[in-house]
């Protein structure tokens, strides 16, 4: 049995700093997580401070960075803080100190919050966002863009009734960007590819974690990033969204978490039989 086998489709409880140690190099399809973000958590993850964050960070990416393939992606979904009336630039360092380690910041996807409840601070107003951060190993990654194709929608009906002439042809960018479009390419097309916004709705049914992952959320980078039986990673596995929504998706799942409770509630989402992955 290959040491992969070993560790595939099981969870485990310790950080994950320590315990992918005895994981393989390049064996990870996809790691998709939602670390503690900065002095959230205290009681399970120690509650990081802003300023200490990428320190405590980056030898954990660097593990993530030895089990993932060349091929695979690494989505990190993290938010800022505010300190002192300011963003705190904690994921802005970690971005820049994770390019030094050997990543590459490839894409940035938005997740638009679309059931957030409305609210305001004396200088601000509440967010209804958080950030998916892509990172790669090197350029030449699997990506199964047809996988997340989106309904066409009604902008297709107004806007390709009528096309101009250059509508009909590639439009280059004015900007000498090498980017262009030919809109008339989506006559007749039921389906289009989305954009890096994602408007899925904040997990609103788990009591027992305090920031569940919706299960669209992880499902969604599973199908544009995996095949069937391809191997994915939850390092802060939580309540086990993640590797449940891996399962039931046909690939191969490893959790961690440092947390023996967050563990047996993954192992339990794990073993449930209505659970149902249902895209937006």
């Amino acid at each position: 049995m290959s040491r992969t086998k070993q560790f595939s489709n099981q969870i485990f409880s310790g950080d994950c700093e320590v315990v992918l140690r005895d994981l393989p190099d390049s064996c990870v399809d996809l790691i998709v997580t939602s670390p503690p973000y900065a002095d959230s958590r205290e009681k399970t993850y120690g509650g990081i401070h802003p300023d200490h964050y990428v320190e405590w960070f980056l030898p954990k990416s660097k593990e993530f960075l030895r089990v993932l393939k060349p091929t695979g992606t690494f989505i990190l979904n993290i938010k800022e803080k505010v300190v002192g009336g300011q963003r705190h630039t904690y994921v802005i360092e970690l971005i820049l100190s994770m390019k030094k380690q050997g990543w590459l910041w490839t894409e940035e996807f938005v997740w638009h919050k679309k059931n957030c409840y409305p609210g305001k601070w004396p200088n601000r107003f509440r967010d209804a966002w958080e950030r998916c951060l892509q990172f790669n190993k090197s350029k030449q990654f699997h990506m199964y863009q047809n996988e997340v194709m989106v309904p066409t929608g009604e902008w297709a009906s107004a806007r390709l009734r009528n096309l101009s002439d250059i509508d009909r042809m590639r439009d280059e960018s004015r900007v000498s960007s090498g980017f262009g479009k030919n809109v008339s390419n989506w006559v007749g097309r039921e389906k289009a590819y989305p954009t890096n916004v994602l408007h899925l709705a904040t997990e609103c049914s788990n009591r027992n974690h305090s920031a569940a992952f919706p299960r669209s959320l992880p499902g969604w980078f599973i199908q544009l990033f995996t095949r069937e039986g391809d191997l994915v990673l939850d390092p802060f596995v939580g309540s086990g969204t993640s590797v449940s929504v891996a399962k039931e998706l046909g690939r191969k799942y490893v959790g961690i978490d440092i947390s023996e409770e967050y563990c047996q509630m993954s192992l339990e989402a794990l073993s449930a039989k209505n659970l149902i992955w249902e895209t937006e």
